[in-house]
């Protein structure tokens, strides 16, 4: 009998394990492999340089520059997101467990996730209008409210390109973490809320105190898929900015990088190395972002 449902386990188990196999751990496992090697992707054999592609990549201007935008963008993203949306999210529930919060919430939650519903095309393309320097739809705004001093052409400065593409990025992914937020704070117990309500908690303490420490699981789960998120930007830079890298490599990003090394310069296995180091930085920083939100919940436990 028991010999029989292990056969069952195998035989239930083994295809969708095959598959996985194929389709997901392969594609690593060729990356990994072509990571150390200078392959130009179209030459049948592919010379063994061992970690010389990563080597290099320590010494590659452009791509330090990619890193630390990425890294810049890792600091902002998430951080303004989630506190964006949590902000919203307090405002339309009243703090949680379904209290009163503003007039027309549900409204308001359509409208805040209407971005979602926008390809990233259609997002970049959007937005290289709102930034025009002539009549662009920003510099219209200042120039309607006096403030002609704050026109500027925002895609081509250096200093205003990247907080330029991380506005879009913030105000694209905000709308799903509201509403994310929204579910978690309407399941918070109502007498818990009812509890800290009778013993004079006002909204900002019922929030600090009660409402934050029981959506942090959605919090933690937030931050780490817009830490991914930061870590990409290929798209969003790609479309909006002008020229690989816009304005002195300003809104240059690891995936740019990686995709003008294999498609425009033919460096296969120098842009696999630069993939599988995009890989362990995601892995390592999901891992201690993890790691630190459970380490917050055994110390409140």
């Amino acid at each position: 009998m028991r010999h029989g449902k292990y056969r069952f386990l195998i035989g239930a188990l083994a295809p969708p394990l095959l598959l996985y196999g194929v389709f997901v751990v392969s594609p690593y496992a060729q990356a990994f492999h072509l990571a150390l090697t200078d392959w130009n992707g179209l030459s049948a054999e592919a010379g063994f340089v061992g970690l010389a592609n990563f080597a290099e990549l320590w010494g590659d201007p452009l791509f330090l520059a990619a890193l630390r935008n990425n890294g810049l963008l890792l600091l902002a993203v998430p951080l303004a997101t989630i506190a964006l949306a949590l902000f919203f999210a307090a405002c339309l529930t009243g703090g949680g467990a379904r209290r009163k919060g503003v007039r027309g919430s549900g409204l308001y939650r359509v409208v805040y996730f209407f971005p979602q519903l926008l390809s990233v095309a259609i997002l970049g393309v959007l937005f290289q209008f709102v930034y025009t320097p002539g009549d662009g739809l920003l510099n219209g705004l200042l120039g309607a409210v006096g403030l002609d001093a704050l026109q500027r052409s925002w895609l081509a400065d250096p200093a205003t390109a990247l907080p330029a593409v991380a506005a879009v990025m913030v105000w694209s992914a905000v709308g799903f973490y509201v509403v994310l937020f929204t579910a978690a704070m309407d399941s918070i117990p109502a007498d818990v809320v009812e509890a800290a309500t009778l013993d004079g908690a006002g909204r900002f303490t019922l929030f600090r105190r009660i409402t934050l420490p029981l959506v942090r699981d959605s919090v933690q789960v937030a931050y780490v898929y817009l830490g991914i998120l930061a870590l990409d930007g290929f798209a969003l830079v790609q479309i909006m900015t002008v020229g690989p890298g816009g304005p002195d490599n300003a809104t240059e990003v690891m995936g740019l990088t990686l995709y003008r090394a294999a498609f425009t310069y033919g460096e296969f296995g120098y842009a696999a190395a630069m993939g599988v180091t995009l890989f362990f930085i995601t892995l390592t920083l999901t891992a201690l972002a993890l790691r630190a939100t459970r380490s917050e919940r055994v110390e409140l436990a």
